[in-house]
This record gives C-alpha cells, sequence and structure tokens, in this order.
C-alpha cells in the first residue's frame, strides 16, 4: 500500500522509465517456443526471464488468465512474479478484467486491490455491468492508493456492437471514459488514479482529453497498432497514452538480454509520447 496515488507514482514512472508498458503473456506456444515445460514449473522459469528482462521498465502487466490456467501453483507464481517486480520498482498491472456487482465485486476489490498476495499496484476491470458496479473496487483501490483501468474500447470485432452503441447521443465506450473523468475530477489536483483501455487498431476511438488519467492502449506491434502512429489518440495529452507491448517483445526470448533489447527498441519508440 502507497500514500502516494497510483496517477502520481505512473506520472513520476513514466518521466524517468518511459511510457511503455511491457507484458508477461506466458501462452503454452510461447513456452515451447522457449523451450520451456507447459507446467507451473516453466511458467515460473518463464517469468523469471521477464522479471530480469523487464528491471527498469515502467510498467509490466501480467495476464492472470494464463496463470489461472494452472490453478493455484498459477497462482503462486503470480503472487512470486508480482512481489519481484515492484522490489525492483516496477509498477504491476494486473490484467484480471474483473466485472461483477455487490459484494461479489467486493470480493474481487479485496483480491486485486486490496492487501493481500495477488494485489498490484493496479488492475483492468470491465464496466459492462454497468459502470457503477465498479464502485468497491475504485473505492478500495483509491482507498490504498492503487489504480484501476477500466474497459473502454477494445479492439476485438465483437465488442464494436456494444461499445459503439449509441445512447443519449454518445457511445457507450465514450460514457465509460466519462465516467472514469468523473471519479478522477473528484481527485483533484493529484494525477488521476483511473485509466481506460482503448485499443491500439481502432480506427474510431471516445474522447479522452478530458479524462485526467491514463490511457492503456494495447495491441502495439504484433497485433497491428504502430507506434509511430499514437501520436494525440483521443486528443490525448503527453504522458498520457501507456501503450501495452507483449507478443512483439517475448518472441524475442528465451534470452534475457533478447527480451530487454526488444522492449528497449520499443520503448524507444514510444519515447516521443512522454
Amino acid at each position: 500500500m502507497s500514500d502516494i496515488g497510483f496517477g502520481s507514482r505512473l506520472a513520476a514512472a513514466i518521466a524517468v522509465r518511459g511510457p511503455l508498458c511491457v507484458g508477461i503473456d506466458p501462452h503454452p506456444e510461447l513456452l515451447r517456443a522457449w523451450d520451456l515445460p507447459v507446467t507451473s514449473d516453466g511458467l515460473a522459469r518463464f517469468c523469471d526471464i521477464c522479471v530480469q528482462a523487464y528491471a527498469g521498465f515502467a510498467v509490466v502487466k501480467p495476464q492472470v488468465a494464463f496463470f489461472e490456467a494452472y490453478g493455484s501453483a498459477g497462482f503462486a507464481v503470480l503472487e512470486h512474479t508480482t512481489a519481484a517486480l515492484r522490489a525492483d520498482g516496477v509498477l504491476v498491472l494486473a490484467d484480471a478484467k474483473r466485472g461483477d456487482i455487490g459484494s461479489t465485486m467486493a470480493a474481487y476489490a479485496h483480491a486485486w486491490a486490496g492487501d493481500g498476495p495477488l494485489a498490484a499496484d493496479a488492475v483492468t476491470a470491465s464496466p459492462y455491468l454497468g459502470f457503477g458496479s465498479l464502485q468497491p473496487l475504485l473505492d478500495l483501490a483509491a482507498a490504498n492508493g492503487r489504480g484501476v483501468f477500466v474497459l473502454a474500447a477494445t479492439s476485438n470485432p465483437e465488442g464494436a456492437s456494444v461499445q459503439r452503441a449509441v445512447t443519449d447521443g454518445h457511445t457507450v465506450a465514450q460514457s465509460i471514459v466519462d465516467a472514469a473523468a468523473a471519479v478522477n475530477r473528484a481527485g483533484r489536483p493529484q494525477p488521476g488514479s483511473v485509466g481506460v483501455v482503448i485499443g491500439a487498431t481502432l480506427d474510431e476511438v471516445p474522447d479522452v482529453s478530458e479524462l485526467a488519467g491514463p490511457v492503456l492502449v494495447p495491441g502495439v506491434g504484433a497485433q497491428g497498432g504502430r507506434p509511430e502512429a499514437l501520436g494525440g489518440l483521443g486528443g490525448a495529452r503527453p504522458g498520457q497514452l501507456l501503450p501495452a507491448v507483449s507478443r512483439e517483445i517475448l518472441r524475442a526470448g528465451p534470452s534475457v538480454a533478447a527480451v530487454r533489447a526488444a522492449g528497449e527498441r520499443l520503448r524507444d519508440e514510444v519515447a516521443y509520447l512522454r
């Protein structure tokens, strides 16, 4: 737990370490490509390499689903990985995409934004049971100096039927961004700790100019998003965008040096966003 809000810690990290979020996505195909067994032991070795390679980066985003697939052993690896990254001064964004209502949402909040072993510096969340359903998570994250990245406009084709639907003259995605902005306004003058997620490959994106918080932009690199084309996405201001890259970097493994070099190359390519 930190007395300094996540928004402030993220802004400081980006200023010093650059605006890139590197991923840990231990997909079985990647484990095999790294000549590792598709077991919890292989998962642990994969993550150890990533922890070494990512020392010095601003933010690392473990994809929780690939840990969850191994049951309790996978969660144990995630706990160890999160602790090791944070010990190196890296901010950890748990890509858990949790979303529910009432006491269940409160339980998710305690798991990912409380004081337990899975808690990270920030967590992704799905607002598609209504933005208000996230209130237990938003409240606990704020109390513990943690951040929340709310899915707004994702790059999967299936998402458009919901996210681009229009209500009260705005797309649903824009309403999510506006709701996050309202939370951040309440916390001024500190930098906002509630961010949104917007896919890098989208042709139409919400306006984030009034968000006053970070914008996670997945899909850069292997998924088609071009680093040089991100500037001003959705009216974003300097230091607001946080491009997220996983496979483009991890394909360089299993050498620690090769993974680090791939990450540094992409970090340099997006440095203009700082």
